[in-house]
């Protein structure tokens, strides 16, 4: 069945605070892009809404002047499997200033990896959360392949669960490493929880990456998803970018969220030094947009 999917927010709601000026120029730095006129993976878990990749650009740019973003970074959605297509035709329909991220197996070539980074890729993901095509070993082999190639690593993790195990790696690679949605924590285990604790040194010491993203995701409780973010902050604001998650697949029964209200609740939380740091400096630099 497909899901119903919002393209900016919902009319009657309003964000809890008021939020400082958003910086121009900003970087949504995680959308995913759909279309019913390329083929979904045999493993997809659910069928997004209808409209070919052309109808849903013209709501992504919708979706970028609600967000005050200039520019963009395209996530490929693993409803499409291996075959990235959807998401390189989505970057070279956007054109300057937008970028993509792939999936790759263990066993890609380098012909391959050639090409993706040509086409516009900066990044591939590995998906601890929903299963994916690349394993942490196979990450970890591919990684200096990457490195070669100005590529990085995008991960979705729990921190609750991974992070205390995967840190030591992370701090060995060669390329950046990025946790996805503040490496999807289990909130309600607090900011004191090893994984989570082990994320905020990565950051601190510079050997990782963060989205401030999702927290429709990982916490029902505004209170926890800002003490979870305002951490990432503390251990360092270099470190944290950001990304609507738009339109928001995948939702597993969590109501479709507000974006420009979850983008303003986290522009309250930060100095206007560091507001231009997560949505316009770091993400920049990273993906060189």
């Amino acid at each position: 069945m497909a899901q119903t999917v919002a393209s900016h927010r919902s009319p009657e709601s309003v964000p809890p605070v008021p939020a400082p000026m958003f910086p121009a120029n900003a970087i949504d730095a995680h959308v995913h892009l759909v279309g019913s006129d390329y083929v979904l993976s045999p493993k997809a878990v659910e069928t997004p809404p209808e409209g070919a990749l052309n109808h849903w650009l013209s709501r992504y740019r919708r979706h970028l002047a609600d967000m005050g973003c200039t520019r963009g970074v395209i996530v490929h959605s693993i409803l499409y499997g291996t075959d990235n297509s959807i998401t390189l035709d989505a970057v070279a329909s956007m054109g300057e200033g937008f970028v993509a991220v792939v999936l790759v197996p263990d066993d890609v070539s380098d012909a391959e990896l050639d090409r993706l980074a040509d086409a516009g890729a900066r990044a591939v993901r590995l998906n601890y959360v929903h299963g994916g095509v690349l394993t942490w070993e196979g990450a970890k082999a591919l990684a200096p392949r990457l490195a070669a190639r100005g590529l990085h690593i995008e991960m979705l993790a729990h921190s609750h669960l991974h992070l205390a195990e995967l840190a030591p790696d992370v701090r060995r690679m060669p390329c950046p490493v990025v946790f996805d949605h503040c490496a999807w924590p289990d909130a309600t285990l607090g900011t004191d929880d090893p994984g989570h604790r082990a994320l905020c040194r990565l950051l601190a010491d510079g050997h990782a990456y963060t989205k401030l993203s999702a927290p429709h995701r990982w916490s029902a409780n505004r209170d926890e998803a800002r003490a979870i973010r305002g951490s990432l902050l503390a251990a360092n604001p270099e470190r944290c970018l950001w990304g609507s998650d738009w339109p928001h697949l995948m939702l597993g029964g969590v109501a479709v969220p507000d974006a420009l209200a979850q983008r303003d609740d986290l522009l309250a939380q930060m100095t206007a030094g560091e507001a231009r740091q997560v949505f316009v400096d770091t993400p920049s630099a990273l993906y060189r947009i």
